[in-house]
């Protein structure tokens, strides 16, 4: 076996996985937000400030999380229809001329 060739294990995670694991990070840290703002009204006293706490700190942290995306492009790929570099658009510049 070649040690250039990739095992589909070493392949990244696609885009829709990466958005559907993003997705439901999100959904389930809204989850804990929901139960936060349910056991406030429960908590007698002082208490209630952690829950309070946690339901409005948690949507700030599930958008930051949900807006990283993991997916990454490998690198040395380039888009099949680029073109090839040409030449530079400035004139070559003269080896005794003023500048």
């Amino acid at each position: 076996m070649r040690e250039n060739s990739r095992s589909l294990t070493d392949l990244p995670m696609s885009p829709d996985e990466d958005r559907q694991r993003r997705f439901r990070l999100y959904f389930y840290l809204m989850l804990v937000r929901v139960a936060a703002l349910g056991v406030f009204f429960v908590v007698p006293g002082w208490w209630k400030l952690i829950p309070a706490f946690l339901a409005v700190v948690i949507p700030y942290f599930a958008v930051v999380i949900a807006t990283v995306s993991t997916h990454r492009q490998p690198e040395g790929i380039e888009a099949p229809n680029a073109l090839p570099p040409g030449r530079s658009s400035t004139p070559p510049v003269a080896e005794g001329a003023p500048q």
